[in-house]
């Protein structure tokens, strides 16, 4: 870096002169590299290098990528524009990069980030079959979700077997062990998630379950939450704990199935041989009935202490679902940005918004929309050459995906580039650029989507014939008003693009593109979702923030897995905007100075800096334009009052979001990944002795156990959640 003086001689002449600063060239921090050489970097079985560097990295994927093309003259052409939209901010995620081109060197791994078991039901079999095949999945690299609410609550009566279940919980444990015991490929553990429907029996035990020191760690929970819960918590109403009466069970004997107080016939989303009505809904047993706001607060409570379980607002998933027509969707990945259909798999990127921002901290600064539009249309045709080679190891995930060919690509560095901007995350004009971004992105995308059609074929599902149902008008009452009625036959194509809610936002923007798409299907079914891109972003994009976040903090520690470590190492990382600033501007500057020449403008603002709402106006602002969801979490003070951090929640809802997670730090619960120094100084930890004595350590202090340094903070997480000496 220069001296200050001269940072300012040149932002000054190119102001002047009209030359264009850029802040794509910023020199790569050593953890970045460090991060990428452990994560991506392509290893020989001896641990040799077969990537020398980042850019060989992008050579190898945009290689294997290009080579799906027909023909070596669109080999080598598509070559060359995938490797152009690489270093120019197109990052496939992290399977992609780990894996796409790697065949010879790992050929059971996969380049799918996201998947969803098939349904888990009883009896036992079924149970332990899904479990099979998630040990597989994860085995291939690929993280998992389940919903675990389609098992028969505790204490049901298992015919057959003289006794009694142990319920959805019980199992969820043995799935756990699983994912603890099977390494995923590319150098990583496996990712879960569970989720829960808010109607079962046993919810209050799932809300609480984390509650105990290293159960279900390998999973995030949510709860599927319905539009009808949300109306009773409002309304102060009574909820109904219900599950599904088999036909020829012990309860169909028993139970009279239409008295109100022990029966709630209700639509279910699995067919089980469970007994129905002629309008298809569900006779379910009435097992509780208790105040809706009673298992509200335990929610609220439990986010509150432990950051989980998450929110995920299924009617609103399901009536926004691009394939509404043939998928009810109950489970998401395990970050929750992809929501998918049993067996459902979906391949991720994200474009790096920073590499688009010229003449960045300068009154001059703005956005290059057609570069970005430009690499976003390289990118889909990109990422969609990736179905070809997805590695997925079970049949079922590989129909699915050859069936709709869904991917979710997003952006990171959204918050590094409105500083660069020199405007303030959460501010009216933040929330306007966002909305933009994401409008951008779908368009280009869904063109290139309709461009691919016409070369390539649409994808599979577009040309089937559904039948319609009486469910399917009451869910489109449009679509009686345009003729159809039950029994008619349908195109896929036709229900995707002029019955999807989303596809019929997206006709208000482009009109002919919708109509071209309704008449000629589109490559895919779904475009664009928004990842949290932790590693990537740390590694590929130089630390710019994750996905939709604001920046963690301007200069931080990040708690990171080293091969070969027993517990977590505490790393120094700077965030890209502070780099950039600091390169371009003025190389003084620092979060916290007290030195007037060596403050960072008001604009670098950090997600303590962001309130709440201001956190769901950007998600919202995002989620128009987004066809599958978002992952974002709500960074919360520790010392944020209780009543407000639980209005938070309904504050989502009412903005339409489709999930809604938050985090405050409780060290007593665990340890983040992401951790400020204030925080963890403040912090004091407490081991207890052989002898039963108890030392008492801060947080940011090192301590010498088991013949390795580790902070107190990651030591006492490790040992306390059960990891130390497993990573």
């Amino acid at each position: 870096m220069g001296n200050k003086q001269s940072m300012k001689s040149t932002t000054a002449e190119a102001k002047n002169n009209n030359i264009e600063t850029s802040a794509t060239d910023i020199p790569f921090q050593s953890t970045s590299v460090e991060i990428w050489s452990q994560k991506y970097c392509l290893r020989e079985s001896d641990g040799t290098a077969v990537d020398s560097s980042m850019e060989a990295t992008y050579q190898r994927v945009a290689k294997a990528l290009s080579i799906v093309e027909k023909g070596k003259k669109k080999q080598d052409q598509w070559y060359d524009r995938f490797l152009w939209a690489l270093r120019n901010g197109a990052i496939p995620a992290g399977r992609i990069l780990s894996n796409a081109g790697a065949e010879a060197y790992k050929s059971d791994t996969s380049t799918i980030n996201c998947t969803v078991s098939g349904a888990v039901r009883d009896p036992m079999s079924g149970i332990l079959e899904k479990n099979f095949e998630a040990g597989l999945t994860l085995k291939a690299g690929c993280g998992i979700g389940y919903e675990f609410s389609s098992l028969r609550p505790k204490g049901a009566h298992v015919s057959g077997a003289g006794a009694k279940t142990s319920g959805p919980l019980s199992f969820m444990d043995i799935f756990d062990k699983t994912c603890f015991t099977v390494s995923s490929a590319g150098g990583r553990r496996g990712a879960q998630m569970a989720t829960f429907d808010v109607s079962h029996p046993d919810v209050l035990d799932f809300i609480k379950a984390k509650r105990e020191d290293g159960r279900l760690r390998q999973f995030n929970l949510s709860l599927l939450i319905s539009e009808e819960f949300i109306q009773a918590v409002l309304q102060d109403a009574p909820w109904d704990l219900v599950f599904p009466i088999k036909e020829g069970s012990e309860d169909h004997e028993k139970l009279d199935l239409y008295n109100e107080e022990v029966v709630h016939w209700r639509e279910w989303p699995t067919d089980d041989g469970y007994i129905t009505n002629d309008k298809g809904q569900v006779a379910c047993k009435v097992y509780n009935r208790v105040a809706a706001r009673k298992i509200w607060n335990a929610i609220m409570s439990s986010t509150y202490d432990f950051a989980e379980p998450g929110f995920i607002l299924i009617d609103k998933v399901n009536e926004m679902n691009n394939n509404w027509f043939c998928e009810n969707i109950r489970a998401t990945n395990p970050c929750g940005e992809q929501p998918l259909p049993p067996y459902g798999s979906c391949l991720l990127g994200s474009v790096n918004l920073t590499k688009y921002v010229e003449n960045a901290f300068t009154e001059d600064a703005y956005f290059n929309w057609e570069k970005f539009t430009d690499v976003v249309s390289v990118f889909t045709r990109m990422l969609d050459n990736v179905v070809e080679q997805n590695g997925l190891p079970l049949e079922q995930q590989r129909n699915e995906i050859f069936s709709k060919r869904r991917h979710g690509m997003g952006f990171l560095g959204l918050g590094s580039a409105l500083s660069m901007l020199r405007m303030r995350y959460g501010s009216e004009e933040a929330v306007k650029f966002t909305e933009e971004v994401s409008k951008q992105l779908a368009l280009a995308g869904w063109r290139t989507g309709l461009e691919l059609a016409r070369e390539k074929g649409a994808a599979p599902i577009m040309s089937e014939e559904f039948e319609v149902t009486p469910a399917m008008l009451a869910k489109r009452p449009e679509m009686e008003a345009d003729g159809y009625k039950v029994g008619d036959k349908i195109s896929g194509k036709i229900l995707h693009a002029k019955y999807s809610r989303y596809m019929q936002r997206m006709a208000e923007a482009d009109p002919a593109l919708v109509e071209a798409i309704a008449k000629e299907g589109a490559r895919f079914t779904h475009h664009s979702s928004i990842a949290p891109t932790g590693t990537i972003s740390l590694s590929m994009a130089n630390n710019a923030s994750n996905g939709i976040e604001p920046s963690f903090a301007h200069h931080y520690f990040r708690n990171v897995i080293k091969e070969g470590k027993k517990s977590k190492e505490k790393v120094d990382v700077f965030s890209f905007e502070l780099l950039a600033y600091r390169e371009l501007i003025n190389d003084k500057a620092m979060p916290f100075s007290d030195e007037k020449d060596a403050k960072l403008p008001d604009y670098f603002l950090t997600t303590d800096d962001i309130t709440p709402e201001q956190h769901v106006d950007m998600q919202a602002a995002a989620q128009k334009w987004v066809d599958s969801s978002i992952s974002k979490t709500i960074n919360v003070a520790t010392e944020i009052e209780y009543d407000k951090f639980r209005d938070i929640y309904l504050y989502a809802y009412r903005k339409g979001l489709k999930g809604c997670t938050t985090f405050r730090f409780n060290p007593e619960a665990f340890q983040g990944v992401l951790v400020r120094e204030d925080d963890i100084a403040n912090t004091t930890y407490r081991f207890t002795l052989d002898d039963g004595s108890v030392l008492e350590v801060k947080g940011n202090e090192e301590v010498y156990y088991d013949g390795e340094t580790h902070t107190a903070a990651n030591l006492y997480d490790a040992l306390k959640e059960g990891y130390y000496g497993k990573l």
